[in-house]
């Protein structure tokens, strides 16, 4: 099987031009002026449109179990609905539960995935911390691809990572060449005023945001990056949406200190009024944590999307229905935390980045793939249009409109974050391993096809750590 695109204008995160680019057994063949199709080939005229690499969603959660429920969003559905909007990859999340082995915890999310439609990789959260996860976050780089661990800094009682792991899985990740990632919010500050506002009586969405304010993600993210550059880690921050968690990474970059930011498309349009509907089931909806922010945070995540402190878009994919929801109703800390959006990333951070002129081409490429390649070394095997890259691949249209709404949208799930948002610039085509999966509105994902992504240990920021580090090393003084 062969795809030929002729006649669209390839972008990627650095150059535009125009090309004819042929796909073969799964991989970009040829790029050129006039190719000629090998017989039997499929042709796909790209005139007037853009061809860029396929999306990479570095921050999903398909049937996680978390809250007392289960994500209604399984791998087939989820990577399904990212072909529907152009997203080809994604790398999701093994969560063990405290005390679980994280190889069982590995394999069981594995055997999730095979369902999957398009090709995935996956974290790995450290929620406990002895001598067996030390050993097992060795073998999981060695044998099993995986080359970042997860740790989240909330979720108290539950699988909240205190400091002395935090301190102990940063510097074995150093020692494997692996990337340390957090969810960069005080557990101890949010539990506390989570019983405190319970207390006052506000029970409803409304406090949702008022329990995880914007300076217990400031203070985590400091806090964080400071224990990484002691150690000299690489430290990858997760849906950043906070004023004070950007400058955090902006001081530290500026010193100098390899820190990545990540920030949802929902943090960037949605403030808290949100929470205030006057429909609790509404309200609950869009739960979800860290929460929407006030106005000014907004701005300030653009700002850092041009200022290239925040590298990368993702969604924190996590679909619950209303009824889930309602597990909450008399306990806002009880309303599942999660909301939708891989279908939904591309275009929006399209209509609101590139149409409005915060963003190039150039740089939406780079925020919905190319980074995301790079940071978790899957460049150039992914994120680029070159020979021998995957053949994954998105047609982009850029007058093409769509209107999201929950009633149309591909997700599993019954409420959409952007409902009624009308967006231009959506894609036409998706291409997965050289497959034509999307199609002007007909969706082709087979269950299965999808593959497990295995990424290599030390991307290319451990060579820099390396030398400085070696520069740096401490010598006792001779007495």
């Amino acid at each position: 099987m062969s795809l030929l695109i002729r006649g669209a204008t390839v972008v990627t995160h650095e150059e535009s031009y125009p090309a004819d680019v042929l796909c073969a057994d799964g991989l970009i063949r040829a790029i050129g002026q006039n190719l000629e199709p090998p017989t039997g080939c499929e042709i796909l005229d790209g005139s007037g449109r853009y061809l860029m690499p396929g999306g990479i969603d570095p921050h999903t959660h398909m049937q996680l179990p978390f809250m007392g429920t289960v994500a209604s969003e399984d791998f087939f559905s989820g990577t399904a609905a990212g072909l529907a909007g152009g997203t080809t990859s994604i790398i999701d999340f093994v969560i063990p539960n405290p005390q679980q082995s994280l190889l069982e915890a590995y394999h069981t999310w594995r055997g999730w995935a095979q369902k999957s439609a398009s090709d995935y990789g996956f974290h790995v959260a450290i929620t406990w911390w002895s001598e067996q996860v030390a050993e097992e976050m060795g073998e999981l780089v060695a044998r099993h691809g995986v080359n970042s661990f997860k740790h989240f800094m909330a979720y108290k009682n539950a699988i909240m990572a205190a400091d002395d792991t935090l301190v102990a899985s940063f510097e074995r990740c150093l020692q494997l060449g692996a990337v340390p990632t957090v969810h960069a919010e005080n557990g101890e500050l949010v539990y506390h005023l989570q019983k405190k506002l319970l207390a006052q009586g506000l029970t409803g969405p409304e406090a949702h945001p008022l329990s995880r304010p914007s300076q217990v993600e400031g203070e985590a993210a400091s806090r964080a990056i400071r224990i990484a550059e002691t150690l000299g880690t690489p430290l990858y921050l997760v849906h950043v949406s906070s004023r004070e968690a950007l400058d955090e990474i902006a001081y530290a970059r500026g010193k100098g200190q390899p820190v990545y930011g990540e920030v949802l498309p929902g943090h960037l349009l949605l403030d808290d009024s949100v929470y205030r509907d006057p429909d609790w089931a509404t309200a609950a909806g869009y739960v979800m944590s860290p929460p929407f922010r006030p106005r000014e945070h907004q701005e300030a995540l653009w700002r850092g999307l041009q200022s290239g402190n925040l590298h990368t878009t993702a969604t924190d994919h996590c679909c619950f229905c209303a009824e889930q929801k309602a597990m909450g109703r008399d306990d806002f800390s009880r309303i599942p935390n999660g909301t939708a959006g891989i279908e939904d990333r591309m275009a929006v951070l399209w209509d609101a980045g590139v149409n409005s002129g915060r963003l190039s081409m150039h740089e939406f490429v780079a925020l919905t793939s190319t980074n995301t390649a790079k940071i978790f070394n899957l460049f150039p095997r992914k994120g680029a249009i070159r020979v021998g890259a995957d053949a994954d691949l998105v047609l982009w249209d850029p007058h093409g409109t769509r209107t999201i709404s929950a009633q149309t949208h591909h997700q599993q799930v019954d409420f959409n974050i952007f409902e009624g948002r009308t967006v231009r610039g959506i894609p036409s085509h998706t291409i997965s391993q050289g497959k034509l999966l999307w199609a002007d509105g007909d969706l082709r994902a087979v269950a299965g096809a999808g593959r497990y992504v295995e990424r290599p240990a030390y991307p290319s920021v451990y060579e820099v750590l390396g030398r400085r580090a070696e520069v740096q090393r401490p010598t006792p003084v001779q007495r």
